[in-house]
């Protein structure tokens, strides 16, 4: 006999992204189970009034500040949702009371205070923002235990992680196996990448994403963030997390066994299931999503990552080995490398360049705090932008 589950009302930080629309699909296929309460985005201020004039939530923001009268205006016939703007909002509004989930689909350092903020307010975490453990892992992650916080993957390869670890004790994990498409260049040379383009680099041949996380996957700097964002995930050493090529993006991940068994969770790419499974944890729900036949697929292939090639993975490797201040210096100068490239100032092979002389130009610094770690952005920063003008 089943009984009627709980509504579980969301917080949705970066509703107008990728993530953001494909969670909102999710909502509605399930409609009775998720009310969503808060709506976030930092500039596409039209598709969040169409958002928020669909769900009618409690309260919008807009975190470009330029925009915040244009949606008022625009949800002034709408008095049940209020409208704030700017950085200081989106943590208040994640640790709000009614709130029992908070999705973080927003893209970069931009997603960590307010994570931190729904951390301490206890709330349950389903987290597409990487970046958010692999700036300040320890820190999250004690946060999370400190406040009694479920933190939930909603990246494939964690997600995939995480569902072949239920029920299964941690002592008997021996390593994970992330797996990768190895995007758009994979096997390709150095000298072949010597002058793509950011139109070439922005064609992923399985995932529609954004253009930052394209661009990272392409340059195999995806893999080395979800690399780190791993060893935080699921409390792994540095040793056991290892990274495969599979271009063909069906085995999302593996977790290999102290006997050495291996569970793998297998799917069609498609953002929806690790996101709908996030949300209803411990829950599967049912869902219409096209279905994986292996007849459509009678090979699956798997190769070593080209580490020579694509520099940022082994920079990832090594920044996670560091510690301390290193992951959040190698994910604030691939960000500012990223912006670069997508603005044409630097090459694609640029891209590891500037990772690698901000690893060695900034401070480092083994036990940072909060602060340490703001100071560590803002610093990388300045460096990265000095490097890609000259």
């Amino acid at each position: 006999m089943s009984f009627p589950q709980p509504q579980r009302v969301l917080a949705l930080l970066g509703s107008t992204g990728s993530i953001g629309t494909q969670t909102l699909d999710v909502v509605r296929a399930h409609p009775g189970r998720f009310r969503v309460a808060v709506l976030t985005a930092q500039r596409s201020a039209d598709l969040l009034v169409m958002q928020a004039r669909e769900f009618r939530p409690a309260v919008v923001v807009i975190g470009d500040e330029s925009n915040y009268l244009a949606v008022k205006a625009a949800l002034a016939n709408q008095p049940e949702t209020e409208v704030l703007a700017g950085a200081a909002a989106l943590a208040e509004v994640a640790a709000r009371p009614e709130v029992d989930v908070v999705l973080t689909a927003l893209v970069g350092y931009a997603g960590l205070l307010p994570t931190l903020a729904a951390l301490k307010a206890g709330k349950t975490i389903a987290l597409a923002n990487k970046e958010t453990l692999v700036v300040a892992g320890q820190l999250v992650t004690a946060l999370a235990r400190q406040h009694g916080a479920a933190i939930y993957p909603v990246d494939s390869e964690h997600s995939a992680i995480f569902q072949c670890l239920v029920g299964e004790k941690p002592e008997a994990v021996e390593k994970i196996i992330l797996t990768a498409s190895g995007g758009p260049f994979r096997g390709r040379s150095a000298q072949d990448l010597a002058q793509v383009t950011k139109a070439q680099a922005l064609k992923h041949p399985n995932w529609d994403m954004g253009a930052k996380i394209t661009i990272d996957s392409a340059s195999l700097m995806n893999k080395g963030l979800e690399v780190i964002e791993a060893k935080w995930l699921f409390g792994l050493t540095d040793e056991q997390i290892d990274v495969v090529v599979h271009p063909q993006s069906i085995i999302h991940s593996l977790v290999q066994f102290r006997d050495g068994s291996l569970k793998a969770q297998l799917g069609l790419p498609d953002m929806k299931l690790p996101i709908q499974y996030a949300l209803g944890f411990p829950e599967r729900l049912p869902n219409t999503f096209p279905r994986f036949s292996f007849l459509d697929y009678p090979t699956l292939t798997f190769e070593r990552p080209d580490g020579d090639t694509f520099r940022n993975l082994p920079l990832a490797f090594e920044a996670m080995r560091r510690g301390g201040n290193a992951p959040c210096v190698l994910n604030a100068a691939n960000e500012i490398a990223v912006a670069a490239f997508l603005r044409d100032q630097i090459k694609f092979l640029e891209l590891p360049d500037v990772v690698e002389s901000c690893l060695s130009k900034v401070s480092y610094l083994a036990d940072p705090s909060l602060d340490d770690y703001v100071a560590t952005d803002e610093e990388t920063r300045r460096v990265a932008a000095e490097l890609v003008k000259s």
